[in-house]
């Protein structure tokens, strides 16, 4: 089987420098530029979606532009900090535990979106708290513009030769420089597109055609939901983990599948949520 996928027509990888640039014993890779290009763009589209009162609840956007500028350092800080204590403790705690230091080497393993979920949630929590902003509206700009990060992050996976996928036969499948000499299914760039691009246009659907943001709650709720179900799908053509492989003894349940399940029931019930929250203020 593996020599039959080596002989495969395949798509060449790129094979790019995971150094974008340096600058004299600086060097800037490219995962660090697509956090860079998730922030700003996301930022842009942010102040377009504040910038219209029209689209939010009672014809007022929840937060001011000002307010957003600060914002961004919350946000990167609990991004930042969730995703690398979520990858410790979800993928990497026994190498870890074994070698404390481990857990600042960034290159023996990397971030945790499911830890940079949580880090953001709690930055935007006490954010709004401490601003006076409704908690759930800041949830919805958030939700609104993640996937632009996400689509960004995954293409940096990519370059990077990194996060690939199971073995396949596909005509679009890849020979990764650190995958062996078979050839795998290019999953980071399944995740840029329907984590990034297709959950990006459907959260946009909902705002703009279908005014979601005046029921605080439903787009969050429907980017938990969306990822959710866009990253369980494409956990069937990535490689798990090496150092956890697949879990319970099958040869398809990964740490990612199992992180994601319960996005799903959070989604719903935020939806279930916001919908109660809007039916409660129409009947007062």
């Amino acid at each position: 089987m593996y020599q039959a996928l080596h002989h495969v027509a395949l798509l060449p990888f790129p094979n790019i420098d995971p150094v974008a640039f340096s600058l004299g014993p600086l060097s800037v890779h490219w995962y660090g530029l697509a956090y860079v290009a998730g922030i700003l763009v996301g930022w842009l589209y942010a102040r377009k979606l504040i910038g219209n009162g029209e689209l939010w609840q009672n014809g007022v956007s929840p937060i001011t532009r000002p307010q957003l500028d600060d914002f961004l350092v919350w946000v990167a800080v609990g991004i930042v900090l969730g995703g690398r204590i979520g990858y410790i403790l979800f993928y990497d705690f026994p190498a870890v535990a074994a070698n404390p230091l481990r857990a600042i080497e960034i290159w023996n393993g990397g971030m945790s979106f499911h830890g940079g979920f949580l880090g953001a949630t709690i930055a935007m929590i006490l954010f709004s708290r401490k601003n006076g902003i409704p908690t759930w509206s800041l949830f919805d700009m958030v939700a609104a513009v993640v996937p632009i990060g996400l689509f960004f992050g995954r293409l940096a996976n990519f370059i990077n030769g990194e996060l690939w996928g199971r073995l396949s036969s596909m005509p679009w499948a890849v020979v990764f420089p650190t995958g062996g000499p078979f050839a795998r299914h290019p999953s980071q760039l399944y995740e840029a597109g329907l984590e990034g691009i297709v959950l990006l246009l459907v959260l946009a659907l909902l705002v703009y055609r279908f005014k979601v943001l005046k029921r605080p709650g439903v787009l969050a709720g429907s980017f938990v939901i969306g990822y959710a179900l866009s990253r369980i799908f494409v956990e069937f053509f990535r490689e798990p983990d090496a150092q956890l492989g697949y879990l319970l003894g099958t040869g398809w349940l990964t740490m990612g599948m199992v992180l994601s399940l319960p996005m799903v029931a959070v989604g719903i019930w935020a939806i279930v949520r916001a919908r109660a929250a809007t039916a409660a203020s129409a009947a007062r």
